[in-house]
């Protein structure tokens, strides 16, 4: 069963929550899980947060009536996100999701105030008694899509639009032009930041303004195909984030990494409903099929199609990592030491550009 609230007016549901104490889950035990999701853009978005929820409802066909799910969509970070976080810990939610970095601090603080209660922060860092974190290795398939555009840019320049310059993305940045470095000694990154993860109008216009710049393949870490419809339109390439954009674009998009959320979901409501449920640091990538390559366009050559899939069976057995020394910065710094790979503690310390890229990373 699914209830949905618009973030406004959630903010009001504590009257509504009566007998509810402090971090009290108070629910019978033959009452369903009641389990909750925050999501920072809208469930439309066909990206980050439509795979977020395409996740919930897998959940919710799973356990049937033994769950009641609710979620609540574009919800500003800050602090929007801490009243919607709490409000929905005091409306009786078991278990919270939420699913954007800048959630990261607010989660935390009410977590401390709902003890009871059982939070899983996406791609954060933070931990407690009662709040987990989860995260894709999203570098990854930044690697593959580094392959890819490596070897496809007649330019000998891709395009990256950026959303914010936290651990993951300029890990992701790194990923895809180290990738491209190795199958194409003479390819060089744009980077343009845009400040948002969804905004189909800026996106569009970053897209466009690399395009303009000499980028023949533009790679994205915000969530709408606006990127990918301006490659359409203006004959270049592109990649897909988050989900399958391949609808959006016939002949642009080579391929797209797709997020599959539903398996780390299903395990955590399953843990709460066994009472077995623990914080942890938990990483879902190529290994166990929560990040997929999906849809390669039937136009992509063999040859790239080829090395993308040979790398992602490489990193799926882990026969490779991307973040294995020597790795240098932008600066001359050995930044991974020979023969090291990194950990996911150090994946998520990651400030800095590797050796090549002409770029200085924003405040």
């Amino acid at each position: 069963m699914l209830k949905r609230k618009p973030w406004q007016s959630l903010l009001t549901a504590a009257s509504l929550a009566l007998g509810l104490g402090m971090g009290q889950a108070a629910v019978a035990d033959d009452d369903p899980l009641k389990v909750g999701f925050v999501y920072v853009g809208p469930v439309g978005d066909y990206g980050w947060s439509y795979e977020h929820d395409r996740g919930r409802i897998e959940a919710q066909k799973h356990f049937g009536d033994k769950i009641e799910t609710t979620y609540v969509e574009k919800v500003p970070e800050g602090a929007d996100a801490e009243r919607v976080i709490r409000q929905m810990a005091q409306s009786g939610s078991d278990l919270i999701f939420t699913t954007s970095f800048g959630f990261m601090n607010p989660t935390l603080k009410v977590a401390k105030r709902f003890p009871k209660v059982a939070f899983e922060h996406a791609t954060g860092y933070k931990r407690a008694k009662n709040m987990s974190t989860y995260a894709l290795r999203t570098y990854e398939g930044r690697y593959v899509s580094g392959i890819a555009a490596g070897m496809e840019t007649k330019t000998n320049t891709i395009g990256y639009i950026a959303s914010f310059p936290i651990p993951e993305v300029i890990r992701d940045i790194n990923a895809v032009y180290m990738a491209a470095k190795s199958v194409n000694p003479d390819v060089k990154i744009k980077i343009m930041w845009v400040s948002t993860w969804y905004d189909p109008v800026k996106e569009s216009e970053a897209a466009n303004a690399l395009i303009d710049q000499g980028a023949d393949v533009i790679i994205q870490h915000t969530d709408s195909p606006a990127p990918l419809q301006a490659a359409e339109k203006r004959g270049v390439k592109g990649i897909g984030q988050a989900s399958d954009m391949s609808q959006f674009a016939k002949n642009a998009h080579m391929f797209s990494i797709q997020d599959q959320w539903s398996s780390h979901y299903i395990k955590s409501i399953q843990g709460v409903l066994d009472k077995s449920w623990k914080p942890q640091n938990f990483w879902g990538g190529f290994s166990d099929e929560m990040l997929v390559v999906a849809s390669i366009n039937d136009n992509l050559p063999a040859k790239t199609k080829a090395a993308v899939l040979a790398k992602y069976d490489e990193i799926k057995s882990g026969q490779f990592h991307p973040f294995t020394g020597p790795i240098y910065d932008n600066q001359g710094n050995l930044v991974i030491k020979d023969g090291h790979t990194v950990s996911d503690e150090e994946l998520d310390s990651i400030n800095w550009y590797v050796k090549g890229i002409d770029a200085t990373i924003p405040k």
